[in-house]
């Protein structure tokens, strides 16, 4: 795929699937924060993504920020695409975790998009399934359906296959592999790909100051920001978007600022690969 020339703003849509909804490049999963999730959508964010059942106490600022923004704005309703996620592996009971989100914040009224969390290959098929009828059926009101993925080779099947709307795919300098066995592996959209290709943990191996020292990397050498990890993310071409986790309205405007920058150049890509094989100890410093 050919490089990215510029990064997208926070206001970009992409088609989701087949759905007819459209969401922003940028996904918001946990803030600390609530006011985060009204400055998110005031910046031109209208993706939202929040748990079912797996890290719900951790969701908990996101799903009141959610319904915050809709006390305060209903019309904003139809304006914003929620996707939930599941992690529960059994297809009888992947109906009501999602039935669950609604009861706990009834504001939402419906959830756009049900996402099967954490998938891998042997228990894929059946749960696949059941997304298929979610969609089929507007189970609490769905018009699209997802996955995360922990393993590539499915994702890239899958993402051939375009079932899904959106998948959802692990890629950081310290987990890089899906550069060789994703990313070449899967079209374009302009060449028909419909299903949205998301990463998630973008900035893991993110570094404090404290943890270069141990590492044996010199004071002078670059410190990268959360943010030029999300950049090295979103400079991977087959990437359409990120899920991030902007733990506050200032953080958000960061990753705003960020953005505006442009894709990471490939000497600062390289930085950041080596410093992610510092931190996996499969390198040191000579």
């Amino acid at each position: 795929m050919q490089a990215k020339r510029e990064l997208p703003r926070l206001s970009d849509r992409l088609p989701l699937g087949s759905s007819r909804l459209e969401v922003s490049p940028i996904c918001i999963g946990i803030v600390s924060d609530p006011d985060t999730i009204a400055a998110a959508f005031e910046a031109g964010i209208n993706f939202f993504f929040v748990t079912a059942d797996m890290h719900w106490p951790a969701y908990e600022a996101t799903r009141r920020g959610l319904a915050r923004l809709l006390e305060g704005n209903r019309a904003a309703r139809d304006a914003i695409v929620v996707g939930v996620a599941a992690y529960v592996t059994q297809p009888v009971f992947m109906w009501a975790p999602f039935a669950e989100v609604i009861e706990e914040v009834p504001i939402l009224e419906r959830i756009d998009l049900t996402i099967a969390g954490g998938c891998y290959r042997p228990e894929f098929a059946p749960r696949d399934r059941v997304l298929a009828s979610h969609r089929e059926a507007k189970h609490v009101g769905a018009r699209a359906i997802g996955a995360s993925f922990h393993d590539r080779g499915l994702a890239r099947e899958i993402v051939e296959r375009n079932d899904l709307d959106v998948a959802f795919v692990r890629y950081n300098p310290v987990h890089p592999g899906a550069s060789a066995d994703l990313f070449p592996h899967v079209a374009s959209r302009d060449a028909g790909r419909r299903c949205l290709l998301y990463n998630f943990t973008s900035t893991y191996g993110h570094l404090a100051d404290h943890e270069y020292a141990p590492l044996g990397v010199p004071d002078h050498f670059w410190r990268p920001l959360h943010t030029d990890y999300y950049r090295f993310a979103l400079s991977e071409p087959a990437l359409d978007g990120l899920l991030c986790s902007p733990s506050t309205p200032r953080e958000l405007r960061d990753l705003a600022d960020a953005l505006g920058k442009g894709p990471i150049d490939d000497e600062d890509r390289r930085y950041l690969l080596d410093l992610g094989e510092l931190v996996r100890g499969t390198a040191r410093v000579a």
